[in-house]
């Protein structure tokens, strides 16, 4: 009995053993490599000459070296940061790129977009800045891209650049300089005139300016001479490593009443999460009445018509006269909200005003 109690654990602990080393044996994790990248000293000597946007960058300048040195440090030391900026890069910048090219304006430009948002179409800011461009809404208004409660386009990285595109085109004809143009980009084009014109100064390199804006340009600098040169800064990845270009239809939606994004999905032969994914300017889980451009999955547009009207029509019938039970606490433009309505609508339907007083119980018609 003795040696039976003493076998059965043995044999169980070789079981465990063998079964560990054959999970270790497959197991296909690909070879970690030794980091590698020059010390922090080398890599901030920058020798000249340099330029942005095609304008020379006067590192003679004590403050300009001193201040383009200590961006790159500042960026060396978040590697972490700079690899998912090098990732990102491959899937945004080929359209930049495109975008700019036929504009004829300079390439560098798109080192703007990494400074603004690190790449990141959900980026946002205290001060209501928001995607890969960081419009504010009357910014982004201004230069034809829709924010509302509904829609938000800052939030679409192709409607946004396109709007970055012409708005830099407007800043440079007004400046210019694209130097001045990207001063202006970041802290406005009447504040960036009222420096000039107090201090006679139109050198961007040697104008007072806000901290922020002051850093900006060199900001800019220092994610060129990184994302350009990478392997000079130690980043070595591979083409597997980085993030491809997500590929899409576009279908122009027209109607009267809000479309759920879940039928859209279901025309689309998709997920309601890649629709949304895509289509990062849509805000809730209804599309809103108009003219809308929505992007759906490579291919998935064709046909795509034919599907969408029996599945909406059927929507319709089975929501016809749907009404909506005010609650506690509720408002005209909070119930509009979340049923995806514009609250004119909301008032139209139920022959309200923007003061009527509503109360917990009461029926509305929120769709007819």
């Amino acid at each position: 009995m003795r040696t039976r109690r003493f076998i059965l654990p043995l044999l169980a602990g070789l079981l465990v053993l063998v079964h560990f080393t054959a999970v270790r044996a497959q197991d296909p994790a690909v070879p970690l490599e030794d980091s590698q990248f020059p010390s922090l000293e080398s890599a901030i000597r920058v020798k000249g000459p340099l330029t942005f946007c095609g304008e020379f960058v006067p590192l003679h300048l004590p403050g300009v070296r001193e201040g383009l040195e200590k961006e790159l440090l500042i960026m060396l030391w978040d590697r972490a940061q700079v690899i998912l900026w090098l990732k990102r890069s491959a899937r945004y910048f080929p359209h930049i790129r495109t975008m700019l090219a036929s504009a004829d304006m300079p390439d560098d430009l798109k080192y703007i977009a990494v400074i603004e948002s690190a790449l990141k179409p959900e980026a946002g800011s205290r001060r209501g800045a928001r995607g890969i461009w960081q419009f504010i809404p009357t910014t982004a208004r201004n230069h034809g891209l829709t924010v509302s409660r509904y829609i938000d386009e800052r939030r679409n990285f192709y409607l946004a650049t396109a709007a970055a595109v012409r708005y830099f085109r407007i800043l440079h004809e007004r400046f210019n300089s694209w130097t001045l143009a990207c001063a202006a980009y970041n802290m406005g084009e009447e504040g960036l005139e009222k420096r000039m014109g107090k201090q006679e100064v139109k050198d961007y390199y040697h104008l007072d300016l806000p901290r922020e804006t002051e850093r900006y340009i060199l900001r800019a600098v220092a994610a060129k001479l990184i994302l350009s040169d990478p392997a000079r800064y130690g980043f070595r990845l591979i083409p597997e490593d980085y993030y491809r270009p997500r590929k899409f239809d576009r279908v122009r939606l027209k109607h009267g009443h809000a479309a759920p994004v879940l039928i859209v999905a279901k025309a689309a032969g998709t997920y309601y999460k890649t629709v949304k994914e895509l289509n990062p300017q849509i805000l809730s889980d209804v599309i809103p009445p108009g003219d809308n451009v929505v992007f759906l999955p490579e291919g998935a547009s064709k046909g795509f018509a034919e599907r969408y009207q029996p599945l909406i029509v059927q929507y319709r019938k089975k929501h016809r006269g749907k009404t909506y039970t005010v609650r506690k606490g509720d408002s005209l433009s909070l119930i509009a909200d979340k049923n995806g309505m514009p609250l004119w609508k909301l008032l139209k339907l139920n022959n309200l005003v923007r003061n009527s007083v509503i109360r917990p119980g009461q029926k509305l018609v929120i769709m007819k």
